[in-house]
This record gives structure tokens, C-alpha cells and sequence, in this order.
């Protein structure tokens, strides 16, 4: 890691003892700005309510008089975990709720690009919809909407990325990220959008008795496997809301009631789905299915979402991993690439300084990989990233990537207004975001976008911090602990895994894999030996004849051959 400071959450008061739980989680939660019990129950009843989203009345009315009227609706997501997640639950919800003529279109991002864009209209048009419901996208459809409207196609826009200046003319829009719109949870994902627009579809269709005449009424939890996986996939801050919706999606995955294809691709990821958590679904889960988007087509990780025979979905699951494992390939060749330019440009300025901001093109990198790309750089160098592909008519296509502190798009509108024409197109939300330039402009934007980011962000912004919950004690390494902190969460972004740092002897240390450490650890003053794994990590770490460490880790429960041991997960470790 670079530029590396190792610090601890500071607490303005005494820990506010929640009944029965662990001293060490009681801090942990007060960390985080849990004070009481309230806010740690997870239950569906403790969620906002749809009727806080603006636009929400018109939008069920479009649908339900749709769907009742047996008309011809057509989902168009977006070509991510979040875009398939939504996609899969609304079509699943659609059918169920009696619609007899529901599809869905994603765009294939290396023909059309991200959106409704104009040019999927014209080809949506082929397909007769009488209505399109986005999801996912649709708050930048300027243009496609305006299309859809002249095609006479119907648009409801289910979206949560930052709105622009303009929002497009749809019939009615359901964004908690619009301006005016009240709703409280402002992270909420894509696919927790379109599922607040189908608990109130169907709220209304109750209300006309559409389900007295022999149909049998859905049971909205059964979809909280697909809401959880789009939450977590897209990386979207994990506020009371998102807990909620993350909490109960994981609790039936755990329990064997999700979607045969979440079952299948934990399977081929080699996870336990008995005791999956939040960074399964995003470590081994989003990548497979955001793999097909990337590479191929992502119907096919749609496909697997909405089929429910296992058998089929097994199939696809391997096709998805074989298609991330291409994946990790391609991305392998591309940072060698993106490291030789950087170590370029370090020797070029004084002190290893870098830039603000790090913008990155190669004509050869593949169009699909460079965001996973852009965040590969970002951890490396703690850095706004920005990597571009080369795309059609001389245009280059960029994914970018930021910090705590930089609202990405923010910055891409204030090069837009600064210096306007250098960018053709743009959006996204805080932490990530897209955009498409022509290839003569690169130099003139990476100029701009530095600008922009260096009267952004301070010196210690750029300093990157791991924040740790303090030491544990001898008598806190047990499996107890561990297991109560695996799922005590769900953990993700702005609601960290919990993290401790100690000082341990290194008692033995050995090299697998080929680039993991596997070590034995004694904390200072102590006669107790833990197993612990530092992945990605080289002898010369430790440093020469080191042998005391200051670790930065995870108490974690290693399976294998149903035996659990305790193990640390070593994030960060440096001579003592």
C-alpha cells in the first residue's frame, strides 16, 4: 500500500452496553455509529417506506395499467452485477405479478454503450414494447427518451445514479438521487430501487383485487437474494437501509431459499453457501456474473439470475467462470502495462510524488476490464483513477474510479462546465463513474481532470489511512469472537469488516501459492499460537531478520474439510 498510515477509530464516549453482546463488538458498532439496538434489527419492517420516492404514484400507475392491460413491456438494464440483479427481479416480479409479455434488453456495451441510448431505441423499437421500464440507468437518457417518446413507447426511468442539469422526458421517474425526491436512503443500489417500485406495483394491484381472481399473490422477500447481490456488487454505501435489505437477502441464501443461479455460481467460486456473508457476494459472486458484461454479453448472467432450473444455471455458472478467469488474464497483461507507464512517470518527478489524479490509455486494453483496472491502480497508489479504452470513431471510453472525499462525477461535470467540449458524455455516482472523450482530447483532459481533483482534495486526503478497532487481548482470539463479527455485519462500504492490529511474534513463516504468506503468530507476552494468511504479500515484508510484526487484520474462521480453525486475515503488516 502506498503512503500508508495506520490509525485507530477515536470514540467521544463510553461504550453503550447493547444486551448480550461482546465488549469488543459493543466498540465495534459504536465505531461505526451504532448506539443502540434499534439500529442493529435488521427486520423488513424497520425499512423507509416506498412513499418517500418521488415520482413513485405515476410510475405504478404506468406499470399496473400495463400489466393489467396485458401490454408489451420491456425491461432495459444496464451491463453490471447491479444491472443484472435488477433486470432478473423485475422480469421475475412481472411474471409473477400476471404480466403475460414481459422482456428485457441489456445493452451489449461494446455496440451501444451504457443507456437508453437513441440507437438501442431504434432497435427496443423492433421488439413493439408498449412500455420500457429502465433499470439501473435512464436518469442521463436525454436523447433515447425523447426517441421512445416520438416511437410512441412508453418509458417509466428506475435509476440511482447523480442526476445531470436535465433529466429526460419519461413518463415518470423513480430516482431517490433527483432533485426534490425526499427518499432518506440516498445509496440505495439500482436493483433496491426496482424493488421499492415493485412492493408498490404490487400495493396497487392489491388494492384493484388483481390477485382475488385465482392469482396467487408474490411474496416480495423471495427477491432479497437478487437485492442483496446488487447492493453489495455495486459497491454502494451500506447505510441502516441498505443493511436491512443486504441482512435479509444473505439470510436466505444461507437458509437454501435464493435463486438456483446465486447457488450455482457459489458452487463454482468454491464458496459455502451454509454461511455466506457480504464479501462472498462480492468477491466471488459479482465478479463471475459482472464477467459476461465485461467480455460477452451479460444475458447470460441474466439468464442465469431468472432460470430456475439448477441444471441450466449450473452450465452458465461455469461459462461465467471461465469467462472471469479470461477476466483476471486480461486484467493480469493490463496492470503489467498500467505499473511500466507509472514507474515512467515516478522517475520523472522529484520524491516519487505522484499527480493528484491518474489518468491512464493504451490503445490495446480491452474495453470491458478497464474499470476493474482503474481500481486495481487506486488501491495501488491512492489515487482518483481514470482508465481509458480505446472505443469507435476515434473515441476513447473511460472508467473511473475514486476516494472518500472526490465525488467522481461531481469532478467530470466541473471539467465539463470548465472546459466544456472536452468531454462528450459522462455519468455515474460518487465512487465511480464513465465517460467518453475523442482521442485527441486525452492529453487535454488528463490536464483538466488533475486540475480539477488537485483543488479538490488535500495532501491528507491522498494519505491513505487504515482505521483499525484498536488491539484484541489474548482472551478475545477466540472462535466465539470470530464467528460473532463474521455475522455481525453485513460489513461493506462505509460499514467496514471489523479490523485489529496487534504486535506478534513470528514464530514460522513459509511462502504459498507463490506470492501468500502463511504464518504462525504469537501476540506479545503471550503463550498462544494462531494460524494466520497474508495474501498478495513477499518475504521481503517482514523485512530482514525480522522477527516481530505490527499486523492489521481480520479475526476469521478457516474452513477446510469441515474443521474450523481461528485464523487472522492479514490486510497490512510492516517490521515491528
Amino acid at each position: 500500500m502506498n503512503n500508508l498510515a495506520i490509525s485507530r477509530y477515536v470514540s467521544d464516549q463510553a461504550v453503550k452496553q447493547i444486551h448480550g453482546l461482546h465488549p469488543v463488538l459493543q466498540a465495534v458498532y459504536q465505531h461505526r455509529g451504532v448506539s443502540s439496538a434499534d439500529e442493529i434489527d435488521n427486520q423488513l419492517s424497520r425499512m423507509h417506506s416506498y412513499e418517500s420516492l418521488l415520482g413513485m404514484p405515476v410510475a405504478t400507475a404506468a406499470i399496473v395499467a400495463a400489466i393489467q392491460a396485458q401490454q408489451s413491456i420491456l425491461i432495459v438494464g444496464d451491463f453490471d452485477a447491479d444491472g443484472a440483479t435488477s433486470t432478473a427481479l423485475a422480469v421475475r416480479l412481472l411474471r409473477q405479478f400476471g404480466a403475460k409479455h414481459v422482456d428485457y434488453l441489456v445493452p451489449n456495451r461494446f455496440d451501444f454503450g451504457y443507456g437508453l441510448t437513441p440507437e438501442l431505441v431504434e432497435y427496443a423499437a423492433t421488439l413493439k414494447p408498449d412500455l420500457i421500464i429502465t433499470v439501473d440507468n435512464g436518469i442521463s437518457s436525454i436523447e433515447g427518451v425523447r426517441l421512445a417518446n416520438e416511437r410512441g413507447i412508453k418509458v417509466v426511468v428506475t435509476d440511482h445514479h447523480l442526476a445531470a442539469d436535465q433529466l429526460p422526458d419519461a413518463a415518470a421517474i423513480v430516482n431517490p438521487n433527483q432533485p426534490g425526491c425526499p427518499f432518506p436512503s440516498k445509496s440505495i443500489a439500482g436493483v433496491g430501487v426496482i424493488f421499492y417500485v415493485m412492493m408498490a406495483v404490487r400495493a396497487a394491484l392489491r388494492q384493484t383485487n388483481w390477485f382475488a381472481d385465482g392469482r396467487s399473490e408474490p411474496n416480495l422477500a423471495n427477491v432479497l437474494d437478487l437485492v442483496a447481490l446488487g447492493t453489495v456488487a455495486d459497491v454502494v454505501a451500506l447505510d441502516r437501509n441498505n443493511r436491512i435489505l443486504v441482512d435479509q437477502g444473505l439470510k436466505r441464501i444461507r437458509a437454501g431459499k435464493c435463486a438456483p443461479g446465486i447457488s450455482a455460481i457459489l458452487t463454482v467460486a468454491g464458496r459455502n453457501q451454509l454461511n455466506c456473508v457480504a464479501s462472498d457476494l462480492g468477491f466471488a459472486v459479482g465478479p463471475r456474473l459482472n464477467a459476461a458484461g465485461r467480455l460477452d454479453d451479460m444475458s447470460l448472467g441474466i439468464e442465469c439470475l431468472i432460470s430456475d432450473d439448477l441444471d441450466v444455471c449450473q452450465q452458465i455458472a461455469e461459462q461465467l467462470h471461465s469467462l472471469n478467469t479470461e477476466r483476471r488474464s486480461i486484467e493480469s497483461g493490463m496492470l503489467d502495462q498500467a505499473m511500466e507507464a507509472l514507474d515512467g512517470l515516478t522517475k520523472t518527478i522529484d520524491s516519487k510524488a505522484l499527480p493528484s489524479a491518474i489518468v491512464l490509455f493504451n490503445e490495446s486494453w480491452h474495453q470491458g476490464v478497464i474499470g476493474i483496472l482503474a481500481s486495481r491502480i487506486k488501491e495501488q497508489f491512492y489515487r482518483p483513477v481514470i482508465a481509458f479504452a480505446l472505443s469507435d470513431n476515434d473515441e476513447i471510453k473511460g472508467s473511473a474510479r475514486s476516494l472518500k472525499g472526490l465525488n467522481i462525477r461531481d469532478a467530470l461535470d466541473q471539467v465539463d462546465k470548465t472546459y466544456p467540449g472536452i468531454i462528450k458524455k459522462f455519468g455515474g455516482h460518487a465512487m465511480a463513474a464513465g465517460l467518453t472523450i475523442h482521442k485527441d482530447m486525452f492529453e487535454q483532459f488528463n490536464a483538466a481532470f488533475t486540475e480539477v481533483v488537485a483543488g479538490c482534495l488535500s495532501e491528507s486526503d491522498l494519505t491513505q489511512s487504515l482505521n483499525t478497532d484498536g488491539e484484541l487481548t489474548v482472551d478475545d482470539f477466540t472462535m466465539t469472537l470470530a464467528e460473532q463479527l463474521r455475522y455481525a455485519g453485513p460489513w461493506g462500504q462505509q460499514f467496514p469488516e471489523p479490523l485489529f492490529d496487534n504486535f506478534f511474534e513470528v514464530m514460522e513463516w513459509r511462502v504459498v501459492g507463490e506470492k501468500h504468506l502463511k504464518l504462525k503468530l504469537q501476540p506479545t507476552d503471550a503463550a498462544l499460537m494462531i494460524d494466520a494468511i497474508a495474501f498478495n504479500t513477499t518475504a521481503e515484508q517482514l523485512g530482514q531478520n525480522s522477527d516481530k510484526i505490527r499486523a492489521v487484520y481480520k479475526l476469521d474462521v478457516n474452513e477446510f474439510r469441515n474443521n474450523k480453525t481461528l485464523q487472522l486475515m492479514i490486510e497490512y503488516l510492516e517490521p515491528a
